[in-house]
């Protein structure tokens, strides 16, 4: 699953580890959400878009999931 996080934590200039601390995970879930190796749990989700302000659609891209 394609994700917008590395793009919007990139422009804030925060690390995986500043982004991880601010939604309650480690740094290597956000590694592995940003390289497509891990699907967000939905709370997960939804921490990530709040903490950037927008969206869970405007964050992770769904198109390439299964129905």
């Amino acid at each position: 699953m394609h994700t917008q996080i590395k793009e919007l934590r990139k422009a804030r200039k925060l690390s995986q580890e500043e982004l991880a601390d601010a939604v309650g995970t480690t740094r290597q879930t956000i590694t592995s959400i940003e390289t497509g190796k891990y699907i967000a749990s939905l709370p997960l989700a939804y921490k990530i878009a709040r903490y950037f302000g927008l969206r869970i659609e405007e964050v992770f891209d769904f198109t390439d999931m299964e129905e």
